[in-house]
């Protein structure tokens, strides 16, 4: 095994879509793909807004076992790009004010799916993942290992984004969309980046400077 250390997690941070794969009902047994949105949790776990009627909702309903792959190959070069598979079981969760307000930050077009009240919140729970990052980085971790410190609170990560709350409005052409121990997500032009920090912050000052540094080398 040879990662780089938190590439996978960074990647979950990186891009907008994913590819899930439910066992499908019906023909039983066969997997049953399909690619949608999702938002990276505190714990950096995708969380799906899915439809009751869906055809994998009804699959995970039945089965929650799932995979879930996630790619970053902006030159079209999927062999060469980074991409982690994640095994485990999504959990259908409440739609709590902090997870409806921390998805509509990646997605603020699923509005229009939440006022349809059709559509729930589901997390997946990752027990094994697989990184590729390029010819010899790669290898298994169990899913404790993607992240041993505590997630930011809700309370800490909403701080500073009421600090920042001029680039959280898009001012400079960037967008602030979460902050975790490890980096900051930002809307940079109306496309997904992820900005890493060079080491994890333990404390609100170190995040807030960490926050600070990438905001000034963003803002136009």
């Amino acid at each position: 095994m040879n990662i780089p250390a938190h590439a996978p997690l960074h990647l979950l941070h990186t891009t907008a879509v994913g590819t899930l794969a439910t066992h499908a009902r019906e023909p039983e047994g066969f997997p049953y793909p399909t690619v949608l949105p999702f938002a990276p949790d505190p714990r950096h776990r995708p969380t799906i807004l899915i439809s009751r009627l869906a055809e994998h909702t009804h699959n995970l309903r039945a089965d929650p076992r799932a995979g879930f792959l996630v790619v970053d190959a902006p030159d079209g070069d999927v062999l060469n790009g980074q991409r982690v598979t994640l095994l485990g079981t999504f959990e259908a969760i409440d739609p709590a004010p902090e997870v409806v307000q921390r998805y509509l930050r990646y997605h603020p077009d699923a509005q229009r799916y939440l006022a349809l009240g059709d559509f729930t919140f589901w997390t997946l729970q990752i027990e094994r993942l697989r990184y590729i990052g390029g010819f010899g980085a790669m290898g298994w971790l169990d899913g404790a290992e993607l992240d041993p410190l505590p997630p930011l609170g809700f309370d800490e990560e909403s701080a500073l984004l009421a600090h920042f709350s001029d680039y959280r409005e898009g001012v400079g052409g960037v967008q602030l969309l979460g902050v975790d121990r490890y980096g900051a997500d930002l809307k940079l032009n109306g496309a997904r980046s992820r900005f890493a920090f060079e080491d994890a912050k333990l404390d609100r000052e170190a995040l807030h400077a960490a926050v600070e540094d990438c905001m000034r080398r963003h803002a136009n």
